[in-house]
């Protein structure tokens, strides 16, 4: 069972939140708070008994992913899930940066909801109850962190997984300018893979690729990704 809270200051979107929760198996509310400071003291006192945080951004006395950086500071073993309006590049960054496992963007709807937390029961299921993981079970669960493409919607000769893991880690270093050997070497994929897939991300307009010579020899190619 998934011990949740949700902290969010609009007592209606709270409500719509608890329904959504109560339809979802394997899913206990134990609190629900309006403010940062509440949040605050909830955990501390029932740290062991809640699992999962669903909290906004924007809070009267506060923001939701400082709350976040404040479990982090205190060694307090909770996982989060964003809920918010905010759209901006820098927060979608920032609550990733310091570990949240999901960012729903308001109004959502309540399957993506449900997906949210049906990975968290995987990542939960994997990280808390083994001692030790392989790389399947690791690719369970850090593959799905993007947004997924239909598999009917990869050409010929694109695999799905490989797809997501090279587009996953630009995600994640967004500001860097970096060869595909780099790239290969960083997420444990040959270096023949990584410039196919990476010719395919340019040909599709998410990946910029920025030709330099040096003094003697062939041009190197690195690898941006593009801003949406």
């Amino acid at each position: 069972m998934i011990k949740v809270m949700i902290v969010e200051d609009d007592p209606m979107v709270r409500s719509i939140n608890i329904q959504f929760l109560n339809k979802i198996s394997g899913i206990k509310l134990v609190k629900e708070c309006g403010r940062i400071e509440e949040a605050k003291k909830v955990i501390v006192e029932l740290k062991d008994q809640i699992d999962l945080v669903l909290i906004d951004i924007f809070l009267p006395d506060g923001n939701g992913i400082d709350f976040l950086k404040w479990t982090r500071n205190e060694n307090i073993t909770v996982d989060a899930i964003l809920i918010t309006a905010d759209r901006s590049k820098e927060a979608v960054r920032d609550a990733f940066k310091y570990g949240a496992m999901d960012y729903l963007i308001k109004p959502f709807r309540f399957d993506r909801l449900k997906e949210a937390l049906e990975k968290y029961k995987v990542i939960k299921k994997e990280l808390y109850t083994m001692d030790e993981l392989d790389q399947e079970h690791i690719d369970n669960f850090m593959l799905s962190k993007t947004t997924k493409c239909s598999e009917s919607s990869m050409p010929k000769g694109i695999n799905i997984k490989t797809y997501e893991s090279i587009i996953n880690f630009l995600y994640e270093n967004p500001n860097e300018k970096l060869t595909s050997e780099e790239i290969s070497d960083r997420i444990g994929l040959s270096r023949v893979t990584v410039r196919r897939y990476l010719e395919k991300l340019h040909e599709e307009n998410k990946v910029d690729k920025i030709c330099e010579y040096g003094k003697i020899g062939r041009p190197t190619n690195y690898y941006m990704l593009l801003n949406s």
